[in-house]
C-alpha cells in the first residue's frame, strides 16, 4: 500500500468504529415489529460502510456490507420480517467487518487469508436472510466457524484502544472554545503593558514630591531660604494630590484586572475541563447487545433501555465504567431476569426490562443498574454464607440485608452452584467493587423481595476536581470527599443514645457511633465541637457519625498528591487549596473510619495502660470485609488477645510502622495495597520482618497457598478455619514459637 492508501485505511477504520455502533446497538433491539423508522439508520450506517470499503478496495467487507443492506432494506420495505436468527447472522456478518477494519497494515492481507472463507460463508448466509430463505438457527455461540469479533468494548463497537489510548476526542466546537478563550488571555496579558507604564509614571511623581519635601525640610532647617517654603508646601501638596489620584486609578485599575483575569481563568479552566467530559452514550454503545446475546444463550428474553445519554462524565471514569457496566448487564440478565415461562407463572411479560441510567445527583455521578426480575433470594445467601464458613449461623440470622448483600461483593463468593461461561466463579461484582474504590465512589444493591434488583454506583464526575464538604476540626478546615459523605446530621439531644458512655445518633432508623472528629484525627487541645452538626461516613455497618466545630460549605477542588517523601499519612488522602487560598487537607475517609473503629473499642487506651510485666499479646488483623474482620476479631478476643483492625493492606502497614504488634492476620486480595505485598513489605523492614503473619483467604488452591508462603507468611489459612479452633490454634503455636 501506498502512504495515500494507508491513511485510507485509518479513514476506514474510523468510518467502521463509528457506524458500527449504531449498527450493533439497532440490531440488538430489533424484533420482527420494528418499523421501518428504526431500521433506516441501520440500512444508512451499512451504506457507509460499504462505500468506506469499496474505498480502501476491501472487496469481501463491500459483499457483506451490501448484503446487510440488502437485508435491511427488505425489511424497511416490509418485504421481510427479521427473526432473531436473522439478526444473529447481521451481528456475525458486523463483527467479521469490525475484526477486519481493526487488524494492522502488516497482518491484513494475512488475516484475509485467513478469514475469507468465512466472509464467503457469512455473504450466502446474509444473502439467504435478504431473500427471506433463512430458518432458525442456533444461539450466537454455537454459529459455526467466523472470525468473531476482535476485543471490543461493551460487546461490539469499537475497538479497546478507543479509550485506552492518550488522545482526548474533542469536538469543533470546544475547539473553537478554547481557541477564543487564548485569544482573551493574550489580550488580558497586553493590559499589563499601559498598567506598567502608568506605574511608571506614579513612580517619577514619587521622585518629584520627594524633591519637593527634601527642599521644604531645608528652607525649614534654615539652609535655604524661607520665603521659599509657602511655595514648596503647595508644590507638595499638588504633587501629593497627583500621586493619590494616579494611585487611586491604578488600583481601581488593578482590580479590574484582578477580577477579569480570575473571570477569564475560570471560563478556561472549566473549558479545559468540559474538552475531557464526554456524554455517558459514550460508553453505551454495544451494551443492548451485550443483553440480546447472554439472554439469547440462556433461552431468556431482555430488553436494555438506557437513560441519561447526554450526562457528562470525565473520560477517565468512563473508560472505567465499561467493564463495570458489562458485567453487571450480564449479572442482571443471568441471575435477575426469569425463564419466560417463569415470569409467565409470576404474571410478568416474558421479556424482561433491564434499565441503565445516568444522572448527576449532589455532585455525584450515579449510575444505576436495575431489572425487573425475582431480587436476590436473601435467605440463599445466608445459608451459603454460614456454609461457606464466612459466619456462624447466629450472626448470618442478625445481618441486615444491607450487610448481607455485602458478601456478594467478596472475592469468591458466587450465589451459583454451578460455574458456566457467564457466571459462577464470584469474581465479577468483586471486580466491579474494586473499580468503584479505585475512583474513589460507592456501590449500593438494593433488592425488596420479589422487586428485582438494583446497583448504584455512585462516582466523582471527573477526577481532576474533586467534590468536597469543608469543615472546621480543630480550628483548620479539612475537606471530606463528598462521595463518601452519606449526610450531614443535626446532633439533636432527642437522637442520641449513650451505652456504657459510648455515644450513637439515630440515622434512618439505626444507631450511629458518635464521636468528635478532632478527637479520631488526636488533635490535642481541639475546641469543642459545638455546631451541632456531624458528618456520617463509611458504608453498612461501618458507618460513623463525626462532629466537627462549624461546616464551610462544599467546594470543587483541585487536589494534589502528598510528597512522596511523607508515605501514607494516616487519615489524610491530598492536599488543596480553597477558593481563598487557604490550604486543606482532604481526608481519607477509609482510614477515618478505621481510627473511629480503633478509637471506640478502646485500642489506643488499651496499649498506653498496658505494662511489660500483664501485657496482653496484640494482634493487627488486615481484612477489607466487615463481616470477616467481626468474625476474626471474635474469635481473637475468646482467645485472650487484644486485637487491632485494619480495612487494607495500606491502612494495615500504616499501623504496623507507628504500632507494636505481636502478630499479624491478613487477606490477599485488598484495595490499595494487597496482602502479599503487605506481607513483603514487612519482611524487607528492619524492626518487622520478624513478625509472625497468618494469612486467611478465600483462595485455597495449592499455587495460592505457595505464592502467600513465598511472599514470608508462616502459614496460610482459608477462611472457613474460625468456625472451628484452627485459627486460634494457629495463632497460639505461632505466639509461644520463639523465634
Amino acid at each position: 500500500m501506498s502512504d495515500d492508501d494507508l491513511s485510507l485505511l485509518a479513514l476506514f477504520r474510523a468510518e467502521v468504529e463509528s457506524h458500527a455502533a449504531v449498527l450493533s446497538d439497532g440490531l440488538a433491539r430489533l424484533d420482527a415489529g420494528s418499523e421501518a423508522a428504526a431500521i433506516e439508520p441501520l440500512m444508512r450506517a451499512a451504506h457507509s460502510i460499504k462505500g468506506a470499503a469499496r474505498v480502501v478496495d476491501l472487496d469481501a467487507a463491500v459483499r457483506l456490507a451490501h448484503a446487510m443492506e440488502d437485508a435491511l432494506v427488505g425489511a424497511q420495505h416490509g418485504r421481510l420480517r427479521l427473526s432473531p436468527a436473522d439478526v444473529d447472522v447481521l451481528l456475525r456478518g458486523l463483527d467479521w467487518i469490525v475484526a477486519l477494519s481493526t487488524q494492522s497494515e502488516d497482518d491484513l492481507p494475512i488475516w484475509m487469508v485467513a478469514h475469507g472463507e468465512a466472509a464467503e460463508e457469512l455473504e450466502q448466509q446474509l444473502a439467504a436472510v435478504g431473500s427471506g430463505a433463512t430458518s432458525p438457527t442456533a444461539p450466537p455461540s454455537d454459529t459455526g466457524p467466523h472470525p468473531g469479533p476482535p476485543p471490543l468494548r461493551a460487546g461490539g463497537n469499537a475497538p479497546a484502544s478507543s479509550f485506552d489510548n492518550d488522545a482526548v476526542r474533542i469536538t469543533a466546537d470546544t475547539l473553537s472554545r478554547l481557541m477564543g478563550l487564548a485569544a482573551e488571555s493574550l489580550v488580558q496579558a497586553r493590559r499589563l503593558e499601559p498598567l506598567g507604564a502608568a506605574l511608571q509614571q506614579l513612580k517619577t511623581r514619587q521622585h518629584a514630591l520627594a524633591d519637593l519635601l527634601d527642599g521644604l525640610r531645608d528652607s525649614l532647617a534654615g539652609s535655604a531660604p524661607r520665603e521659599r517654603a509657602p511655595r514648596l508646601t503647595a508644590d507638595a501638596l499638588h504633587a501629593l494630590d497627583d500621586c493619590r489620584q494616579l494611585l487611586a486609578a491604578r488600583i481601581a485599575e488593578v482590580d479590574r484586572f484582578a477580577l477579569d483575569s480570575a473571570t477569564l481563568s475560570a471560563r478556561l479552566y472549566d473549558q479545559v475541563i468540559a474538552s475531557r467530559l464526554r456524554p455517558f452514550g459514550d460508553a453505551t454503545p454495544g451494551l443492548a447487545r451485550v443483553v440480546r446475546d447472554v439472554a439469547r444463550q440462556l433461552g431468556k428474553q431482555a430488553r436494555l433501555e438506557i437513560g441519561g445519554l447526554g450526562t457528562a462524565v470525565d473520560r477517565e471514569i468512563l473508560a472505567a465504567l465499561d467493564a463495570p457496566l458489562n458485567h453487571l448487564l450480564r449479572n442482571a440478565v443471568d441471575h435477575g431476569i426469569e425463564a419466560p415461562e417463569l415470569r409467565a407463572a409470576a404474571g410478568k411479560p416474558a421479556e424482561g426490562r433491564i434499565s441503565l441510567d445516568a444522572m448527576h445527583q449532589d455532585g455525584l455521578l450515579l449510575v444505576r443498574v436495575r431489572d425487573d426480575g425475582a431480587g436476590i433470594d436473601a435467605e440463599s445467601v445466608r445459608r451459603r454464607i454460614v456454609a461457606r464458613g464466612l459466619a456462624d449461623a447466629e450472626l448470618a440470622a442478625g445481618l441486615s440485608p444491607e450487610e448481607l448483600f455485602s458478601f456478594i461483593l467478596l472475592p469468591g463468593f458466587s450465589t451459583r452452584d454451578d460455574v458456566s461461561q457467564i457466571s459462577g466463579r464470584g469474581v465479577g461484582l468483586d471486580a466491579v467493587q474494586t473499580m468503584v474504590q479505585a475512583a474513589g465512589g460507592t456501590l449500593q444493591i438494593a433488592s425488596p423481595p420479589g422487586g428485582g434488583t438494583e446497583f448504584s454506583l455512585r462516582l466523582p464526575v471527573t477526577r481532576s476536581v474533586l467534590r468536597t464538604v469543608v469543615a472546621t476540626i480543630g480550628g483548620e478546615p479539612y475537606a471530606v470527599p463528598l462521595a463518601r459523605t452519606g449526610r450531614i446530621v443535626a446532633v439533636a439531644p432527642a437522637l442520641l443514645r449513650h451505652d456504657d458512655g459510648r455515644a450513637s445518633l439515630r440515622v434512618d432508623d439505626d444507631h450511629v457511633p458518635l464521636l468528635a472528629a478532632a478527637d479520631v484525627l488526636e488533635l490535642d487541645g481541639a475546641p469543642p465541637a459545638e455546631s451541632g452538626l456531624a458528618l456520617v461516613i463509611g458504608e453498612a455497618a461501618e458507618r460513623v457519625a463525626l462532629e466537627v466545630e462549624a461546616l464551610l460549605g462544599e467546594h470543587d477542588l483541585v487536589v494534589h498528591p502528598l510528597d512522596a517523601r511523607l508515605g501514607k499519612v494516616p487519615d489524610v488522602a491530598a492536599a488543596a487549596t480553597l477558593p481563598d487560598g487557604t490550604p486543606v487537607l482532604v481526608l481519607d475517609v477509609d482510614d477515618l473510619v478505621r481510627s473511629a473503629a480503633a478509637l471506640r473499642q478502646g485500642g489506643r487506651v488499651r496499649a498506653r495502660r498496658e505494662t511489660a510485666q500483664h501485657r496482653v499479646r496484640r494482634v493487627l488483623v488486615v481484612e477489607d470485609s466487615l463481616t470477616v474482620r467481626e468474625m476474626e476479631r471474635r474469635v481473637l478476643e475468646r482467645a485472650g488477645y487484644a486485637v487491632d483492625l485494619a480495612i487494607d493492606g495500606m491502612e494495615g502497614w500504616n499501623a504496623l510502622r507507628r504500632g507494636d504488634y505481636d502478630l499479624v492476620l491478613t487477606d490477599i486480595d485488598m484495595p490499595r495495597l494487597t496482602g502479599l505485598e503487605l506481607v513483603r513489605r514487612l519482611r524487607a523492614d528492619p524492626r518487622l520482618r520478624a513478625l509472625p503473619v497468618v494469612i486467611v483467604s478465600y483462595k485455597d488452591r495449592d499455587e495460592d497457598r505457595q505464592r502467600g508462603l513465598a511472599a514470608g507468611a508462616d502459614r496460610y489459612l482459608t477462611k472457613s478455619s474460625f468456625q472451628d479452633d484452627t485459627l486460634a490454634a494457629v495463632v497460639r503455636e505461632l505466639l509461644e514459637t520463639p523465634r
